[in-house]
């Protein structure tokens, strides 16, 4: 694939996540929101899963002196992530990582992680390591925030909220087979866990502080302060 086509391919995957995923810009704005309640002026950021690089180029023009650092298992969301941000700068690639990697190699230390719809691709326990890989690298009073497809807590609540987003999805005039097919990855491509079961990791890994920060559809939000 020639780089002259990689803003196509940018522009074709945002506008597929967010025909997908209900809100997905505010997922990004109230990060950003707590970041800079908690801690307004950063050091450094690692953005996990960066996919195109959506939460990072937003967070440039909030955080101006904030250093950033991307990865994400996928060479192709690489590629075209440095080419959406390539006239930007305090940005660093650290390679094509999937975070539970990311103790292999020697990175400076983040006041902040996010991981941003790409932790809930994991099993338990791969999961429970990407958690623990993000607390250990995180400094003192360090904020992790991860937003994933989540489970609710009973059968018919999983079946209520497949529907709703089945719904939302096709008022976005995405292909109803499309739809269906990916409600049907439910459980089998993605592994979701309930939020009681976020929180109860979070705090097991070792956060000192354990928030919801968003929940909608079958997406939550939540945060940790080591």
């Amino acid at each position: 694939m020639s780089n002259n086509s990689t803003p196509h391919v940018s522009k074709a995957y945002d506008s597929q996540v967010r025909k997908t995923i209900p809100y997905y810009d505010l997922f990004l704005k109230e990060t950003i929101d707590i970041v800079d309640t908690i801690n307004p002026n950063p050091d450094l950021w690692l953005d996990t899963g960066c996919g195109t690089g959506n939460m990072v180029e937003l967070a440039l023009d909030y955080f101006k002196k904030t250093k950033f650092m991307l990865a994400d298992p996928s060479h192709e969301m690489i590629r075209v992530s440095k080419n959406k941000l390539r006239e930007r700068d305090r940005i660093n690639f650290i390679g094509t990582f999937p975070t539970q990697d990311l103790c292999s190699i020697d990175i400076k230390t983040p006041n902040v992680i996010t991981a941003v719809q790409c932790h809930h691709y994991l099993d338990k326990s791969t999961r429970e390591k990407a958690t623990q890989v993000c607390f250990n690298l995180l400094s003192d009073n360090g904020i992790y925030v991860t937003f994933e497809n989540i489970c609710p807590s009973t059968e018919v609540g999983v079946n209520y909220v497949k529907e709703r987003w089945a719904k939302y999805q096709i008022s976005q005039l995405k292909d109803k087979t499309d739809t269906q097919n990916h409600i049907k990855r439910f459980g089998v491509n993605y592994f979701p866990i309930t939020i009681e079961e976020h929180i109860e990791l979070l705090k097991k890994t070792g956060f000192k502080t354990v928030e919801l920060l968003w929940l909608s559809y079958m997406q939550a939000g939540f945060y940790g302060v080591k």
